[in-house]
């Protein structure tokens, strides 16, 4: 039954995909409350999903990849729900529903929802130290869906090519602002993620620890370089698209080393 309601979520997040290419196909883009409206809906059916499963083990359903991607695509349009009304950042909806099917859509078809066996409790820690990584992960995504906003009204005007989704796009500095804001969401959310790693009460896989302190790095970098004004608004933005996607990479390296070497 867990699988229909990700079904359900995955096609509410399609509408909302299929909605906005069509207004795009027309020319003539309006964002109004149906994306918000099918995005929130898909939303409901992502914690329902994550509650039964949840239940049914008897955790924190992380405790393999399809789940992980489940969780990640949950964090998404969790943080989008919190921070596009907050921002005044509604076309954000057209730009995360794609994420979210991408990721859902990946799951349900891939052969990865394999089911390992649970001998010991669930351990609080370890649960709030992957929970807590994801949700981080979902205020990196957005940032990286803000800075491909960024980069397409920066597009639009350098080359005069100004379309109808360009007057809804909110205005740079807004953009750069929350892409900042987001960037700091995220990065204090997984440094308590990884200082979180150590009271699990059992050691991590050493590949693990690197991965993670290496994405813990490179958004400290971006930070860092962003604060001291070494790096433009345009590069930031680029550099959320390529962090995020070097995360991601690492997150399918971290996760399949852990079903290698499964902690309790």
């Amino acid at each position: 039954m867990d699988r229909y309601l990700l079904i359900v979520s995955t096609i509410c997040f399609l509408a909302a995909v299929v909605r906005t290419g069509l207004a795009l196909r027309s020319g003539v883009f309006r964002p109004g409350k149906f994306s918000f409206f099918t995005i929130g809906l898909g939303f409901i059916f992502q914690t329902a999903f994550l509650s039964i499963r949840g239940h049914a083990l008897g955790r924190c359903p992380l405790t393999n990849l399809f789940e992980v991607f489940i969780f990640l695509a949950w964090s998404v349009a969790a943080i989008y729900m919190l921070v596009g009304p907050v921002y005044r950042l509604s076309l954000m909806g057209a730009f995360t529903a794609p994420l979210v099917v991408a990721l859902q859509g990946f799951a349900l078809i891939a052969p990865i929802d394999i089911r390992h066996p649970v001998k010991l409790p669930a351990n609080a820690w370890l649960e709030f130290h992957a929970s807590i990584s994801l949700v981080a992960y979902g205020a990196f995504a957005l940032a990286c869906i803000a800075g491909v906003m960024y980069l397409v009204q920066e597009r639009q005007l350098k080359t005069h090519q100004l379309h109808s989704i360009f007057y809804h796009l909110p205005p740079l500095t807004d953009l750069f602002a929350a892409i900042t804001r987001l960037l700091w969401w995220g990065f204090a959310l997984y440094t308590l993620g990884i200082l979180t790693g150590f009271f699990t009460g059992h050691p991590l896989p050493r590949i693990q620890v690197v991965a993670a302190i290496g994405v813990w790095l490179l958004y400290a970098a971006i930070l860092q370089g962003r604060h001291l004004r070494w790096l433009a608004p345009k590069r930031v933005a680029a550099l959320c698209i390529i962090g995020f996607s070097a995360a991601v990479t690492l997150l399918w390296g971290i996760t399949f080393t852990a079903e290698m070497h499964p902690l309790p």
